[in-house]
């Protein structure tokens, strides 16, 4: 599904804030994995995601997803086959629309864009259908501003944006971390279904170890621009926080915010 070779990144080279994010990334997902990228501040796991989606280029190396070979691809003709959720619940939306408007976008994404962009009935009973599964009330508010949802109804929103037209691969940027635990724990379960009923392929970058050893099939944890843990299957079920604490004792990387995550 997704083929990472030999993929380097470095910021603001030649100059005294240059930063090696990523460093000779190897990586390769499956149809159907869904992985958990750990790490703390300055890992590379944000930067790995921007690049699958095209947000920042390679310095070296390719990305192919399918067999097609992304590296050079622009973000926007990414955006046809990729589906994304960021940390910040005002991102993925668009405030002064409709909830339906919104849907609409994301159900017409990667097709060429006509004047006739009028939302039929069948489509409204559609949209009503998927919003009531988030099971927020929000299928009788089709016509509502998106800017008047709070932030966890806008995050489930943006989760069903991102998976109503079933991309070839889901990015989830730590998209939980600004929700409060409960309105938290909705959405990371809004996630697990739609991944699974939908047999997609995920990222799910998170700085929560317990989330990150709960959720998937498969679990990686970066430092400093490198993969230095990557585990799957029953080993992966197994493991407890200490594990992975451990893991980040041994790299040196045991900072503050792995501590809080």
């Amino acid at each position: 599904m997704l083929e990472i070779s030999h993929v380097s990144k470095i910021f603001n080279p030649g100059t005294i804030t240059e930063k090696q994010a990523l460093n000779d990334i190897n990586l390769t997902l499956e149809d159907g994995d869904f992985v958990t990228i750990i790490g703390g501040n300055g890992a590379g796991k944000s930067t790995l995601l921007n690049l699958i989606a095209g947000v920042h280029s390679c310095d070296t190396g390719t990305i192919k997803l399918n067999g097609r070979d992304v590296t050079d691809m622009p973000e926007y003709k990414r955006a046809a086959f990729l589906g994304r959720v960021f940390q910040d619940p005002l991102t993925g939306t668009a405030a002064n629309m409709e909830i339906e408007e919104n849907l609409a976008m994301a159900l017409r994404r990667g097709n060429t864009r006509t004047l006739k962009w009028g939302i039929k009935k069948e489509e409204k009973e559609l949209y009503r259908e998927k919003l009531a599964m988030l099971d927020l009330g929000l299928e009788s508010r089709l016509t509502s501003k998106v800017g008047l949802l709070s932030g966890g109804q806008r995050q489930a929103l943006t989760l069903l944006m991102a998976t109503l037209k079933k991309p070839e691969l889901l990015l989830l940027d730590e998209h939980t971390a600004a929700l409060d635990p409960k309105t938290a724990a909705k959405v990371l379960e809004l996630t697990e279904k739609f991944i699974a009923q939908d047999k997609l392929t995920a990222f799910m970058v998170t700085h929560n170890m317990k989330h990150a050893i709960q959720y998937g099939n498969r679990l990686i944890m970066m430092m400093k621009g490198n993969i230095i843990y990557d585990v799957r299957g029953e080993e992966k079920k197994n493991l407890k926080v200490e594990d992975l604490l451990a893991k980040f004792s041994a790299a040196g990387d045991l900072n503050d915010r792995v501590m809080l995550g």
